[in-house]
């Protein structure tokens, strides 16, 4: 962009070209087309995250979960190519690494999270080769497939961070679809796996651990609990797990491999962490219903970067922006905010090639089905499978990041 409009304020300004941040740019062009809005956002290409569990599985083409951001920004909408370095809310600017701040009248900040892949010695060493693999990734999804389909015995085994992570459920999903596999192909005898997981409990909605155990006891895998990676020697396939036992005493335990599914550690981005917007723990401080900053009434937060205690999934932000959108219009027009966020996120649980058991809930762990006369939340299903592989990336791509809202809006205002 041309060093004018760098100088110009914008009416919104979105920081972050994620789902967050590209939903909500569509949503508030749709509302009104004359708002001056931009997007700072570095990243040349744009992901359709939730396709890589299925990538992992052998069920989803990994090409097809990628765009380019510059064909993806609604029309109209600035595109801001930099990367956010800080913020300065009392200025009203924003902070970039090649540029001048820019300026807003306001900002709505949809940075994400970050997926810290150098946190675990010996992780960015190994992952791509040594049987060790990420779904969290676009480069690594693809050889966690090509390593269920090669593996006929031996140990896999598979972890989960401490909270919060990007879909908490995938952890587990990876683990599911490898065993299908392998049971399908008579090998899962032969297959030693085990989920271990920094954690205490295997879902954080107690409704659905029933389902989610009995594809647990089906496929005869071993949970671990309160055990975290720490560390990996990539050639020698060996693994350290710092175990916390029930008196809170951490021991080390070394576990060999044939193959080590990884979920990496994930926290607020740089530029957050320590800012005038964000919370201690580094998360832009939010109110969880309106999405509104408890302290700058002109900044909102949404998606995987604010501090609402939702599941961090693409669900809740399609939910998140209609919220933010509607709102921030609104204290734009110094009205009351018409919405409310009922902390809505979804985790379709693939539990096996053509089955998934849809979680959605809200806050405090309420069941909040969107089709329950036609999908049992507490069941695994074909039709939300069918959810999960066709529809949403079709909803992803063509209506959440358009602007269209079907059934975006929260179920109570």
């Amino acid at each position: 962009m041309n060093t004018k409009q760098q100088m110009d304020e914008f009416d919104v300004l979105i920081a972050g070209g994620g789902a967050a941040g590209i939903g909500l740019a569509a949503s508030l062009k749709w509302r009104d087309p004359s708002l001056k809005i931009a997007i700072i956002e570095p990243s040349e290409d744009h992901y359709y995250q939730p396709s890589w569990t299925l990538v992992g599985g052998g069920a989803f083409n990994v090409k097809n979960s990628k765009r380019k951001t510059k064909d993806i920004i609604p029309p109209g909408v600035v595109w801001i190519k930099d990367k956010v370095t800080g913020f300065n809310p009392e200025a009203n600017e924003v902070m970039i690494q090649h540029g001048s701040p820019v300026k807003y009248q306001f900002l709505a900040v949809t940075t994400g999270l970050k997926t810290k892949w150098d946190s675990i010695p010996g992780l960015v060493e190994a992952i791509g080769k040594n049987g060790v693999t990420s779904n969290y990734s676009y480069d690594y999804s693809p050889y966690t497939w090509e390593l269920v389909k090669q593996m006929k015995s031996g140990k896999a085994i598979f972890t989960q961070p401490p909270m919060p992570i990007k879909c908490p459920g995938a952890p587990q999903k990876a683990m599911y679809l490898s065993c299908y596999e392998w049971e399908k192909q008579g090998n899962l005898k032969n297959i030693e796996v085990e989920l271990n997981n920094a954690g205490a409990a295997l879902f954080g909605v107690a409704d659905f651990v029933p389902p989610l155990m009995e594809y647990v006891k089906k496929y005869n895998a071993t949970l671990n609990f309160n055990c975290n990676l720490v560390s990996i020697d990539g050639p020698n396939k060996k693994a350290i797990f710092a175990v916390k036992d029930a008196d809170g005493n951490v021991t080390q335990v070394e576990k060999t491999f044939d193959m080590l599914h990884v979920v990496p550690p994930q926290g607020p981005q740089d530029c957050l962490i320590g800012s005038p917007i964000a919370n201690a723990d580094g998360w832009v401080e939010v109110d969880q219903f309106s999405l509104q900053h408890t302290r700058y009434p002109n900044i909102f937060g949404l998606g995987d970067c604010c501090s609402s205690p939702n599941s961090k999934t693409a669900a809740a932000a399609r939910k998140q922006v209609v919220v933010v959108a509607e709102n921030l219009l609104a204290t734009r027009s110094k009205q009351p905010m018409p919405l409310k966020y009922d902390g809505y996120g979804s985790c379709p649980l693939t539990v096996e090639r053509g089955k998934i058991v849809l979680a959605e809930f809200g806050f405090g762990g309420k069941l909040m089905p969107t089709f329950p006369w036609l999908i049992n939340p507490l069941k695994a299903t074909k039709l939300a499978w069918i959810l999960k592989k066709d529809v949403l990336p079709w909803l992803y791509w063509n209506a959440m990041l358009k602007g269209r809202e079907w059934l975006a809006r929260p179920f109570e205002n």
